[in-house]
């Protein structure tokens, strides 16, 4: 069966669409790189980029702004502040790659297809070779140091894109932006049941 074409604006918020925990069909992996010698307790403002890399070339995209306002979330309940001219930088990243995945497997029978591939039969059993196609989304959280330029932090999420993360792309985004969150150096501050609602 062919791959959903994704092209256009959509192609940004499919990206961190994928990464979703409630669209995926499996479980999206999250990586975080720091700089060590950065001191994160002398932060304590942030802003965006003003050409951000997920901005078409004359206009800020919806994928850019449902980002801003996920991202702004996270970094206020971390006790940061935006400001104009701001401690950090942030701008984000996204990448979609077309993927194929074979394994073989005994033949799934009527009866027997239950086990799925979780482990192999005795003999007897004919093996077939499937074939998986599927489009893997990867979204770059970048923070950097204004005054220096120098990036200090960054967050990755990796999962797959599926037809179901565009039908509703911002709880999608919210819910990938959590995620690469939690690897974040500084921790949220205790709950506040008005902003973490």
């Amino acid at each position: 069966m062919p791959l959903p074409k994704v092209s256009g604006w959509m192609r940004t918020a499919v990206l961190a669409a994928a990464l979703s925990l409630v669209a995926c069909a499996s479980t999206p992996r999250t990586y975080s790189n720091i700089d060590r010698t950065a001191d994160f307790a002398r932060y304590s403002t942030f802003g965006f980029f003003d050409k951000l890399s997920t901005d078409k070339e004359q206009y800020e995209s919806m994928e850019s702004n449902f980002l801003k306002v996920a991202v702004s979330q996270e970094m206020d309940r971390r006790g940061f502040r935006y400001a104009d001219d701001p401690d950090l930088l942030i701008n984000f990243y996204v990448n979609t790659e077309e993927k194929i995945r074979s394994r073989a497997g005994p033949t799934l029978g009527a009866y027997y297809g239950y086990r799925g591939s979780r482990y192999d039969a005795w003999g007897g059993y004919g093996y077939e070779t499937r074939v998986e196609q599927y489009t893997e989304g990867t979204l770059n959280v970048d923070v950097v140091d204004a005054r220096t330029g120098k990036l200090v932090w960054e967050g990755i999420i990796v999962g797959r894109v599926t037809e179901k993360v565009l039908r509703n792309l911002e709880p999608v985004i919210d819910e990938a932006v959590r995620e690469v969150f939690k690897l974040f150096p500084v921790p949220r501050r205790a709950a506040n049941p008005a902003t973490d609602a």
